[in-house]
């Protein structure tokens, strides 16, 4: 295990910077290519573990692959899977999980998926649930993995979803692609749009009406898929930028997507200097640069349907919140008790230890800021990747070192993260 020590910060962060491939996207391109008759090619793809566990599946279900380089991969198809002759591990990712159900309860075959100690602790009901509404048969340990999947013929439904979650929309959407008839998915709030976006850059047939998401059976042209960089990794460096004194940073090749830009809208209602520059469009999503800079920042409320466009960078908002002027409430936010950790008890009991006035509440938490992290403290990282690089950056600013334990967890989506933070002046 590797435990590290933090200091704050006695340097402005100044630089450019590249931020690391896309963990969603690069899931999806290995997926969808694995659908795809044909090779495909998949460009900068990351290097975090999730993708590879999402990788390492597709192996054992008969797709071959090949790394030209390190964020370069070709991938083989027949346009069809093999039945696997072991488990699929599916490591720490809940989106391969999540996502590989909608894939393979429509398959002519069975198959179990297992994962981690964290990812066996995951709610799998919310997909369970419609794949069954579809025809599909899945036996679960009370909602949890190991999940055994019998291929079935499935059949189109009409979901109405509880929640705004892109891994139920997904699952749903991708056991469409081998339902009779039309499937269609609506939310209560837009969620993350990737799929919808990669599977019509690859022909299926898709529409989208407003938070409804409907397809029909389809088969995927293998094509080239560049993967832009994570904006969930650029939150980092996006708080460091504005709560560090003197700071300018520009952050180049970040995905734009409005459906997870909610962390840019919300740094500007709190005053933060942010402006994207050299907007583009790479396999149908949009990208830009940031540039970021030091602020004098002020509270404010997160809520309602801007928090599934937010959801994963919500524990380093936390810390950028403790640097705002005034009370900041975030609410609305209950699914965070459902990631690799509770994420609210796990950020509201590690920055109270560094010295945050923060309080936990059933949906969020509430911060009253501008408060001075004490620091010389030990914080715990709840084997929760996003949670261990959002007490990175509170340590930043932190009057004295902090011990954060086990910071290894770190590789599961951002493997580049503390060679980038050294590279800065």
């Amino acid at each position: 295990m590797t435990d590290i020590r933090v200091s704050k910060s006695l340097n402005s962060l100044r630089g450019i910077i590249e931020i690391p491939p896309d963990k969603s996207i690069s899931h999806r391109a290995v997926m969808f290519a694995a659908l795809a008759k044909g090779k495909s090619l998949i460009k900068n793809f990351s290097s975090g573990a999730d993708p590879h566990s999402t990788l390492d599946v597709f192996l054992r279900l008969g797709i071959r692959h090949n790394f030209i380089d390190e964020k370069t991969l070709e991938i083989f198809s027949e346009g069809k899977l093999q039945a696997p002759t072991m488990e699929l591990d599916c490591g720490n990712s809940g989106t391969t999980m999540r996502l590989m159900t909608g894939i393979l309860a429509g398959q002519k075959f069975d198959s179990v998926m297992v994962g981690d100690e964290s990812l066996s602790k995951r709610p799998m009901r919310r997909v369970i649930e419609p794949i069954a509404l579809m025809g599909g048969e899945i036996l679960s340990q009370e909602g949890h993995a190991p999940l055994k999947l019998f291929g079935r013929t499935l059949h189109g439904i009409d979901y109405v979803s509880k929640i705004a979650s892109a891994q139920v929309k997904s699952c749903v959407l991708l056991a469409g692609l081998f339902a009779d008839g039309v499937t269609s998915v609506t939310e209560p709030f837009v969620s993350r749009n990737h799929t919808e976006i990669m599977l019509k850059y690859l022909g299926a047939d898709v529409t989208v009406e407003g938070k409804k998401v409907s397809i029909s059976r389809s088969a995927l042209a293998a094509r080239e898929i560049d993967v832009c960089g994570d904006i969930s990794s650029a939150a980092f460096f996006i708080v460091a930028g504005l709560i560090v004194p003197d700071s300018d940073l520009i952050l180049k090749n970040v995905g734009l997507n409005p459906t997870r830009t909610g962390i840019l809208d919300v740094v500007q209602k709190m005053g933060g200097q942010v402006e994207v520059l050299d907007e583009r469009e790479s396999a149908g999503e949009p990208v830009g640069d940031i540039r970021i800079k030091y602020s004098q920042l002020k509270s404010c409320d997160i809520g309602g349907e801007i928090i599934p466009r937010l959801i994963d960078e919500l524990p380093v908002i936390a810390v950028l919140a403790t640097q705002a002027e005034g009370k900041t409430v975030v609410k609305d936010a209950g699914d965070l008790r459902n990631k690799e950790s509770d994420r609210i008890a796990a950020i509201v009991c590690e920055l109270k230890k560094i010295g945050a006035e923060i309080e936990e509440t059933q949906d969020g938490f509430v911060i009253n800021g501008k408060t001075p992290l004490k620091g010389g403290v030990e914080v715990e990282t709840y084997h929760d990747h996003r949670l261990a690089m959002s007490l990175y950056v509170a340590g930043l600013v932190a009057q004295k070192e902090i011990l954060i334990k086990d910071f290894q967890w770190v590789d599961i989506s951002f493997p580049e993260f503390l060679s980038l933070i050294d590279s800065l002046d």
